[in-house]
């Protein structure tokens, strides 16, 4: 039964390290059961050979059992100088990993950045990759459409909540703002008049005012009497100022009463080049154009105008976020189709896939340039404020049960060339 993963200095053991140190601990053993065999092997062949007089075969088996216990013993010393002091002995160039731990971590870094971090290397794998054509049969399935699509409108509703609204809609009011007062109004307002004059446009808002205002007189006939009563002399007669306010008003609803009948109405051409003079100067006058822009920021100042720019950013975030929440928002769906069509397309348009591994490549390769030195200083780092004993026991731990072999196969390569070496001496008579 193994217990929870283990801390050690900067690492964690987990259970699966735990086994694999078992493991290195059962080849440890099996290694120097061997070495001790050999060893035993060599005590009985040498006995054999001076106190029972053995034949040769003695001498074969002791010159084997011999350099297969040089070659354990080498090999021996070998590994474990890797991570510790053979025998706690101060010998020099042993224990490499804990006391080059440093240095070892600079080397990886350099090495990972002249060989994996290069700009030749990235653009090699990234065209063996093939993104593009990969990307775009990956989008141009549906599933895969509508999970990128899901994670997008996720992220947008988190950077939307993220924000605070105070923050944004300062941002927005200052650059629509900004935005208002670098530019001229004038003459886009004389050209937009210009058009609707010509075009006829502005005939039915003139009907809709003339209507209006007759009825209006109609409605308060004795309202308009009354207010032109009360302007006229204190000296005059009751009844002049009621006869000429009654004649001043039947005049003024059949004025407006004919302006509203009569679409060739005299004043409705006074109307017409008045708007196309208003129109003309809009674009041309200089005075006239210089009233507007002082104009357009009295009303930029104003708290009210303020207001209703800064509030526009709250109406576009919950539409926004509503639209995200939505499966079958117009905004999903949108952005679920430009996928789908994106995916067909660099699926099979060879020239769009070059452009888009293309911006890959380059956006690739300017990070690894600009942030090379960074990337690799995070590996030397990381590596330097490693714990050195413990930086030993978890490479041994992934990497010992494989240098054990090298223990057993010099052990038994050992034996083999003794073997052959005594067997070539006794051929040539030494």
């Amino acid at each position: 039964m193994t217990g929870p993963p283990r801390a050690r200095g900067a690492f964690v053991f987990s259970a699966a390290d735990e086994e694999r140190q078992r493991g290195v601990r059962r080849m440890k053993t099996t290694a120097t059961g061997l070495l001790m065999l050999v060893a035993l092997v060599y005590v009985l062949a040498k006995y054999a050979q001076n106190a029972w007089g053995a034949g040769g075969w003695a001498g074969y088996v002791a010159a084997a059992a011999e350099a297969g216990m040089v070659g354990a013993l080498a090999d021996w010393f070998a590994v474990t100088a890797l991570f510790r002091r053979p025998l706690g002995l101060p010998i020099p160039h042993t224990a490499i990993i804990p006391t080059k731990k440093d240095q070892l971590g600079i080397t990886l870094g350099e090495f990972v950045g002249e060989n994996f971090l290069s700009p030749d290397v990235v653009r090699a794998r990234l065209r063996a990759l093939g993104i593009g054509g990969r990307l775009g049969a990956w989008l141009a399935e549906p599933a895969h459409a509508d999970r990128v699509t899901s994670e997008l409108a996720t992220a947008l509703r988190g950077a939307l909540t993220v924000l605070r609204d105070s923050d944004v809609q300062a941002v927005v009011g200052e650059a629509i703002t900004r935005r208002a007062e670098n530019v001229e109004i004038a003459p886009s307002l004389g050209k937009t008049l210009e058009r609707v004059v010509a075009d006829g446009g502005h005939h039915r808002a003139v009907d809709l005012v003339c209507a209006r205002a007759q009825h209006w007189l109609v409605t308060h006939g004795e309202s308009v009497l009354d207010a032109i009563q009360g302007g006229a002399p204190g000296w005059t007669p009751r009844f002049v100022d009621r006869k000429v306010g009654d004649r001043v008003y039947r005049e003024l609803l059949r004025f407006v009463t004919e302006m509203r009948d009569m679409p060739a109405h005299p004043a409705r051409g006074a109307l017409d080049r008045f708007l196309t003079d208003f129109a003309f100067d809009l674009q041309s006058d200089t005075d006239t154009r210089a009233r507007v822009e002082r104009l357009k920021a009295e009303v930029l100042e104003r708290s009210e105008v303020q207001d209703v720019i800064a509030s526009a950013w709250t109406a576009v975030r919950a539409m926004i976020i509503s639209a995200a929440e939505d499966e079958r928002s117009e905004l999903r769906l949108r952005v679920r189709s430009a996928l789908l069509s994106l995916g067909a397309r660099l699926a099979t348009d060879g020239r769009l896939q070059g452009k888009v591994e293309g911006w890959i490549e380059g956006a690739l390769v300017y990070v690894v340039t600009t942030y090379r030195a960074e990337i690799t200083s995070l590996i030397t780092e990381t590596v330097a404020g490693w714990d050195a004993e413990h930086t030993s026991r978890k490479i041994e731990a992934h990497i010992g049960r494989d240098l054990q072999f090298i223990r057993i196969n010099g052990t038994v390569v050992g034996a083999l060339a003794g073997l052959l070496i005594y067997t070539i001496s006794r051929a040539l008579g030494a």
